[in-house]
C-alpha cells in the first residue's frame, strides 16, 4: 500500500491528506506545531478563544461551498460580515463601510475548522514532529515514502529539500514572504465605535483591525490588529516588546480612551507571499508535492483547493 508523508498541519496539508485517504492511501501527517491549524491559529486568553492568525474566509468555488455549508449546519462556521471599513491612518478617520464579499468566521476559532476536517476524515497528525530533510527516493529523514507533500510557505519548503531536487528548489527559491505581528487585546468593556473590521491605509504600524467579539458572535470587548510588514520585520526576535507601540496605534486609530486589560503579541514570520504562484499546486516527477496558500490567491479557500487538488493528483499518480 502506498504511503505519503504530508508535512504541514494547516488546512492545505489536512485537505491533501483527506483526498489521499479517500483513495485508500496511507498518510502520515507531521506538523512542527503543538496544535493543528497552521496560520488558521486560535489562542485561549482570558477564558476565551481568539483568532490570532487568519481573520476570516470567503467562498467562491462550489466545492468549498459544500464544506462551508456543512460547517454552518453543525454550528462550526458563521457568516460574519459584508461590511469592512477603511481607516485613514494619518487622520484616524473611519470611512463608511462598503458592501464587500461575505466574510465567514468560526465561533470556536478558525483553528477548529482544520481540526474538524482532520477528525471527520480520521486523519491523525503527529504534533511537534517536524521533518528535517527530504532526499531522493524520496526519503524523509532517512525513511522511505512513496511521495512527500510540503504544505507550507516556500522559504520553509526550501529548507527541507535536498540540493538534488533542482526543479522543486527552483520553484520555491527566491520567493519572499512578508511578516506580520498579530496584536490581541481585551478590554473590560467595549469603548470604540461600532465596526466589524477595517483595513488601515497609510499607517506605519497597523494595516488591519478586526473586532473579535463581533467576528465570533459573542460581542466580547476584544480586538485583533495585524501590523504592517515594515513594522514587523525588525521586531520578529522579540514580539512582546512591540506591544506598547501596537496598542498606542490601535488606540489612536479607533479613539479608544482606555488601556486594554490584557495584551498578547504573536509573531508570523511568513504571513503572506509577496508573489503567489499562478498554479494551484505542483507535483514533480520525483513525487514531491507543493501546496498551500502561496499557490493561487493567498486565502483559506485557495489553501483548501490547493491541498485537495494536489491530493487527488497524487492519488492518481500512485495508482
Amino acid at each position: 500500500m502506498a504511503k505519503v508523508v504530508v508535512a504541514g498541519g494547516g488546512i492545505a496539508g489536512i485537505a491533501c491528506a483527506n483526498a489521499l485517504q479517500v483513495k485508500g492511501i496511507t498518510v502520515e501527517v507531521r506538523d512542527r506545531g503543538r496544535v493543528i491549524g497552521g496560520r488558521m491559529a486560535s489562542r485561549w486568553i482570558d477564558a476565551r478563544i481568539v483568532d490570532s492568525g487568519a481573520s476570516y474566509f470567503t467562498v467562491t468555488s462550489p466545492e468549498f461551498a459544500e464544506v462551508v455549508d456543512d460547517w454552518m449546519a453543525r454550528g462550526m462556521a458563521r457568516p460574519w460580515t459584508r461590511r469592512i471599513s477603511v481607516i485613514d491612518g494619518p487622520s484616524g478617520t473611519l470611512a463608511a463601510a462598503e458592501p464587500r464579499p461575505l466574510r465567514y468566521a468560526a465561533p470556536r476559532g478558525l483553528r477548529s475548522l482544520v481540526a474538524d476536517l482532520a477528525s471527520r476524515a480520521g486523519v491523525s497528525v503527529a504534533q511537534s514532529a517536524p521533518i528535517a530533510r527530504i532526499t531522493p527516493g524520496p526519503f524523509v529523514d532517512g525513511e522511505p515514502a512513496d511521495a512527500v507533500v510540503l504544505a507550507m510557505p516556500d522559504p520553509q519548503a526550501l529548507r527541507h529539500l535536498d540540493e538534488a531536487f533542482t526543479e522543486e528548489r527552483a520553484l520555491v527559491a527566491d520567493r519572499s514572504w512578508s511578516p506580520a505581528l498579530a496584536l490581541l487585546a481585551g478590554w473590560s468593556h467595549r469603548c470604540w465605535a461600532p465596526m466589524d473590521g477595517a483595513f488601515v491605509h497609510d499607517d506605519d504600524t497597523i494595516e488591519w483591525i478586526a473586532d473579535d467579539g463581533r467576528r465570533r458572535g459573542d460581542n466580547a470587548p476584544v480586538l485583533v490588529a495585524h501590523s504592517t510588514a515594515g513594522f514587523a520585520r525588525p521586531r520578529l526576535a522579540e514580539p512582546p516588546a512591540a506591544g506598547p507601540a501596537l496598542i498606542a496605534s490601535l488606540r489612536r486609530l479607533l479613539a479608544i480612551p482606555e488601556q486594554p486589560r490584557w495584551v498578547h503579541v504573536q509573531q508570523w514570520t511568513f504571513a503572506r507571499p509577496d508573489r503567489p504562484h499562478e498554479q494551484p499546486f505542483h507535483l514533480s516527477d520525483n513525487r514531491i508535492g507543493l501546496a498551500g496558500d502561496g499557490w493561487g490567491r493567498p486565502k483559506i479557500e485557495s489553501a483548501w483547493l490547493s491541498g485537495t487538488g494536489l491530493g487527488r493528483a497524487l492519488a492518481e499518480r500512485l495508482r
